[in-house]
């Protein structure tokens, strides 16, 4: 069953990465900023001092809304998860050190393509039976495209509830599991044999915390990001960074592999991989995966913000990018390639990977803290993935079929923690191709919108 399943995802998935995608996501990327005159190039200064100094504000929320510290919380909660940690890792592995540069172009051009997405997300709005501020590509394509394109949002909303199984839960219990059971081997507390039992028990454990915040309500999912994403964001910098200083001479060969491998991975790979498109291809892939920029899905938690200005608010966007991908991923890459661990360059890795580049620099010992900060990092992804999951559900039918998806969707834990990581990432590429078709037709669509609500609202230069 597991063969036949493999097999399948891979044709799809050879098709919705292959050259046409490629395209299109750099494509409209390129398209937005174009169009913006590189918004997020002329306006980075003034991204950062609007959304950081908002970020501090502590100011409540109004009924049916959270704060924009909140919403950029529980946003950064879903991008800054696995694809930071296993993903950056298995793009190393798959792609060689080039697919790091790949995934900086695809963080440069995503920036706008986010920014675009949280603006539009914003301004096309509506509130729900419940008097809570609902929206996200469903929703800009509902109430900003003629009637002939809703089908797209029914088919994003459609790919949407599929792909949080395993983008938003799987993957990301998985990640935890490893973390763990890395952890506990390290100081010889869980023998091999033991290994899938833990599994299992972190499985369930993760299903009843997930079940506990997502059956509360987005403003409980806002509380908990809110305290899980600045710690946890904090204490793994802080760590990569210090792997990149111990190893500080080995940095200027890192970064030359990494632009040399852009263009000739086999030179850097020792053949192990050949193709400068599999290079592109898995940083461009697991860049849209960690930041979510062409997806749409971080719009949905912005498009909760108790906030009147679509475009102050799509600046987070343009900072949620820089942090996860340039900042965050950039700092995993360099803790892998600068630590000097073996590599097998062809074969799939994960967070297993990571953690051996802090294990060499530090010692076991801080198998502890990278476990900590994975669990927080994965457990955040999850609750902001639950709530993509129950917007896209309640598109399609309707606000009660909420809580038995929140059910659902926590049990899935159980099934990410015991399941072969190679197919689960396999997977999740699938969906998110699949999920980002949609929202990048609707954004070239909305492009006219976009540059004239910027040109409206004109920030300084």
């Amino acid at each position: 069953m597991l063969n036949a399943i493999e097999t399948i995802n891979r044709a799809v998935n050879d098709f919705v990465w292959g050259i046409p995608a490629m395209v299109c996501i750099i494509g409209v990327g390129l398209l937005l900023s174009i169009r913006t005159r590189f918004l997020q190039i002329r306006h980075f200064s003034y991204a950062i001092k609007t959304t950081v100094g908002k970020i501090f504000s502590r100011k409540k929320a109004s009924d049916g809304a959270i704060t924009p510290f909140q919403a950029v919380c529980t946003a950064l909660a879903a991008t800054v998860g696995t694809g930071n940690i296993a993903g950056v890792a298995g793009a190393i592995a798959i792609g060689g050190p080039g697919a790091v540069f790949w995934m900086w172009i695809s963080a440069l051009l995503g920036m706008c393509t986010k920014f675009s997405e949280v603006m539009l997300a914003v301004y096309y709005r509506e509130n729900n039976a419940e008097g809570d501020y609902v929206g996200g590509p469903m929703y800009y394509i509902k109430n900003g495209l003629k009637r002939h394109w809703h089908w797209l949002a029914y088919l994003f909303s459609g790919f949407g509830v599929l792909t949080v199984f395993g983008t938003g839960n799987a993957t990301q219990v998985n990640t935890i599991t490893t973390a763990i059971n890395s952890a506990l081997r390290n100081y010889n507390l869980l023998p091999e044999s033991s290994v899938k039992t833990s599994s299992l028990i972190i499985g369930i454990l993760i299903a009843a915390l997930v079940a506990m915040v997502l059956l509360g309500g987005v403003k409980r999912i806002g509380s908990v990001t809110e305290k899980l994403v600045p710690f946890m964001a904090v204490l793994y910098i802080v760590l990569a960074f210090g792997v990149v200083i111990l190893n500080i001479e080995r940095v200027p060969q890192v970064f030359a592999s990494i632009f040399y491998g852009a263009f000739h991975p086999s030179a850097i790979t020792g053949g192990a991989v050949g193709s400068l498109f599999l290079s592109m291809q898995k940083g461009v892939s697991r860049g849209i995966f960690s930041n979510e920029a062409g997806l749409g899905t971080g719009s949905i938690a912005h498009a909760c913000a108790d906030t009147k200005n679509p475009v102050k608010q799509g600046f987070f966007g343009v900072f949620e990018v820089f942090a996860d991908t340039i900042v965050i991923c950039t700092l995993t890459a360099l803790t892998i390639l600068c630590s000097g661990v073996p590599i097998h360059y062809g074969a799939a890795a994960g967070a297993e990977l990571t953690i051996s580049g802090f294990t060499s620099a530090y010692g076991n010992w801080v198998s502890l803290f990278t476990a900590i900060a994975m669990c927080c990092f994965a457990f955040s992804t999850i609750l902001g993935w639950g709530l993509y999951g129950a917007r896209c559900i309640e598109f399609i039918f309707s606000s009660k079929i909420i809580r038995p998806f929140m059910v659902v969707y926590s049990f899935v834990s159980i099934i990410g923690a015991t399941m072969d990581l190679g197919l689960l990432w396999d997977i999740a590429d699938t969906f998110n191709g699949l999920m980002a078709i949609p929202n990048l037709i609707a954004l070239l669509l909305l492009s006219g919108t976009v540059v004239r609500l910027v040109k409206e609202y004109g920030p300084s230069e």
